[in-house]
């Protein structure tokens, strides 16, 4: 199996989490491939970044409105890419230990559009702004709506940071949201912003959630269209497979599916009493691997 497979096959088989990664990764390497391009032959570099990121003049909004959606997949600075990413990856685990694929994913896309909606509101209402023509762009509101959500749902439990040790996740959520703040003063102040209304959406989400209401279920309906569309896409092509002497039938299937399910409930259950921590390897790896399904 080629690379090119491997990879195609890990974004299949993925979850959420997984599929969120890869699309981030490639639309990097598409705009800055495409601006390797545009170097060589002395054009302006910038054309795709410019038309998928965020801008703040409204009057280009109209012309560009899928900008609010896009700009959270993009990237220009590895570093950039890199950080968010990787908090995307470890707080995402967390997440999904706790929470389903679904909620990560709207999670993810509607902090990202809080973040946005915020940022066009200061950049169009407050007179500190009024001479700044910017444009938007990261993933950083949506992970900042995924760390804060997750935060809210398990505020005690630990990661273990190099040179610090144990610390809460509360605490770390805490720190960056601070941070932000005032950071608002720096050169990046319209990305800052963004960042505090994508954690304004993850403290809604699982405030009310804990509370019984999902107040991101609307965003299901589209996101199921968007999935069921792509997937549709790509079962185009006809694949034909050999039937397995070894594949179980629907009786064998069900009672597999139900002892997953009451071992899945039991750690859930153990999780409450007794923490994470208190989890052994073996269900720890049956949790990560439901996750995935």
């Amino acid at each position: 199996m080629s690379l090119l497979d491997e990879l195609r096959n890990a974004y299949k088989n993925g979850g959420y989490l997984t599929r969120l990664i890869y699309i981030n990764v490639i639309i990097f390497f598409l705009i800055r491939g495409f601006d390797v391009i545009l170097f060589l032959m002395g054009l302006p570099m910038g054309t795709i970044l410019n038309y998928l990121s965020l801008p703040n003049d409204l009057g280009l909004l109209l012309y560009r409105p899928w900008t609010l959606i896009t700009y959270m997949f993009v990237h220009y600075s590895f570093f950039h890419i890199l950080s968010n990413l990787l908090f995307l990856y470890w707080f995402g685990r967390i997440f999904l230990q706790y929470l389903d694929q679904k909620k990560l994913l709207s999670a993810y896309v509607i902090g990202g559009m809080c973040g946005g909606i915020l940022y066009l509101i200061a950049f169009n209402t407050l007179s500190v702004f009024s001479e700044n023509n910017s444009i938007l762009l990261g993933a950083s509101a949506s992970v900042y709506a995924i760390v804060v959500a997750t935060a809210m749902y398990r505020p005690n439990y630990q990661l273990y940071l190099m040179f610090i040790g144990p610390v809460k996740i509360k605490h770390i959520a805490l720190f960056y949201i601070a941070l932000s703040t005032i950071m608002i003063t720096s050169n990046n102040a319209g990305g800052n912003i963004a960042h505090l209304g994508g954690a304004l959406w993850g403290y809604l989400f699982i405030y009310y959630l804990k509370k019984g209401k999902n107040i991101g279920s609307w965003i299901y309906p589209i996101l199921d269209g968007v999935i069921n569309f792509f997937s549709r896409s790509s079962n185009n092509m006809k694949v034909k497979y050999r039937r397995s002497a070894n594949k179980m039938d629907d009786r064998q299937y069900n009672v597999n599916k139900k002892q997953k399910k009451d071992e899945t409930n039991r750690i859930l259950d153990k999780i409450a009493k007794s923490g994470y921590d208190s989890l052994t390897k073996e269900e720890k790896n049956h949790l990560f691997k439901m996750g995935k399904e």
